[in-house]
């Protein structure tokens, strides 16, 4: 983990362990510093927490694998939609059956609830694996899309004959987590010290993220992870090596959609409702463009393409309106039309001018002009690949 955070200090312990326990600090004292602003800016980073732990999620299918992936908000929305039907009244209310088996309600603990999201989240991507195995890119990110639709349009419509989503209206009061018996709805006091509900919630949201990160950056440096980027790279290549196409996607799709479901039972946890307009296309192009604006297969990078455009529109959603109130004495461009402008044209300049990324992944092997008789452009496919196969013998 320091070596990929930190590559200049690989080889000083000493300053990585300060620059780690610098960062350490940093983030547990972020939420106080924030909340001395209100609790709103507290919440902003919870929400760019859970961004980042979808854009982690996504860069496994899109940076490591190279598959373009434009439905994975459905991911998201299996997992809130998992959460909220074990932790709340819903499924009582609608089915006596389920009242007369569970007299106390149904208030499931994080610790079944969150690894079943996980679990049904990657079986949905391994059924949205499974039939777009043949396909590459446009065709594959038109199918991918057309998934994310499906789930949302089912998640809409399905109140009836039977209710179970409560259709747009929605599923309301949701348990929040407890955890040791804390409720991280209501505010804890220690001593003098009072934390908040939205910080209780950005401690345990950081530690899943930390979880995310190592889990991402193990992927990366394993057999699997080269793969992977030996797939991205050629796959005729990497079945000519051996490595087992079919199934190394699948377990792509898979990994990347478990981590779209934790992260959408913590939204539902944290929301206490969710419903069908949470989870609209362009969620779905946002995690796209995070994972892109930082740099493909790389998590460094996506973490800060996750912060910048979720923090940075959302910061201009609360300040623009003052600013222009101050600059001009009247709102010329609403916030949300000003927040859309500024995040197109960021996309472009960073297009334009960081093709790969604002920290894309190190390059790696040899110069070719180091070395007379270089192989070609193929040597660092077939040499991932070789990696991968080598591993499994």
């Amino acid at each position: 983990m320091i070596r990929t955070f930190f590559p200049s200090l690989h080889d000083r312990p000493r300053a990585a362990l300060a620059a780690t326990v610098a960062v350490a600090i940093a983030l547990a004292a972020l939420p106080f510093v924030l909340g001395l602003g209100g609790n709103r800016w507290v919440r902003l980073a919870d929400f760019a927490l859970l961004y980042v732990m979808l854009a982690l999620g996504l860069n496994i299918v899109v940076g490591y694998a190279g598959l373009l992936d434009l439905g994975y908000v459905a991911f998201y929305a299996v997992g809130a939609y998992m959460y909220a039907l074990l932790s709340s009244p819903h499924l009582m209310e609608n089915f006596e059956w389920i009242a007369a088996a569970f007299p106390d309600g149904l208030h499931n603990s994080i610790w079944l609830v969150v690894p079943l999201g996980a679990a049904l989240a990657a079986f949905f991507g391994v059924l949205l694996g499974a039939p777009v195995l043949r396909l590459r890119g446009d065709y594959l990110a038109i199918v991918t899309l057309g998934f994310g639709e499906i789930i949302r349009i089912f998640l809409n419509n399905l109140n009836a004959p039977l209710n179970i989503t409560n259709g747009p209206q929605g599923i309301t009061n949701i348990d929040p987590v407890r955890i040791a018996g804390v409720d991280f709805s209501k505010a804890i006091e220690i001593g003098e010290l009072r934390i908040p509900s939205v910080t209780l919630y950005y401690y345990l949201f950081l530690l899943l993220t930390i979880a995310v990160i190592l889990v991402s950056i193990r992927l990366q440096d394993s057999r699997i992870g080269r793969a992977w980027m030996a797939i991205r790279e050629d796959e005729i290549a990497a079945k000519a090596m051996g490595i087992d196409t079919r199934n190394v996607k699948l377990l792509a799709f898979a990994m990347g959609a478990s981590f779209g479901g934790v992260s959408g039972a913590m939204f539902a946890s944290f929301q206490g409702f969710v419903s069908p307009e949470s989870f609209v296309l362009m969620e779905s192009i946002v995690i796209v463009a995070m994972v892109v604006l930082g740099g493909m297969g790389h998590v460094p990078g996506v973490i800060l393409g996750a912060v910048l455009l979720y923090a940075i529109p959302e910061t201009l959603r609360e300040i623009a309106r003052p600013v222009q109130l101050a600059l001009f004495g009247t709102e010329l461009v609403a916030p949300e039309a000003l927040r859309m402008l500024l995040f197109g044209l960021s996309m472009v300049l960073i297009m334009l001018y960081r093709p790969t990324g604002l920290w894309p992944a190190p390059s790696h092997g040899i110069n070719p002009l180091q070395r007379r008789g270089a192989a070609g452009p193929g040597a660092a496919t077939e040499s991932a690949a070789a990696d991968a196969a080598a591993g499994r013998s």
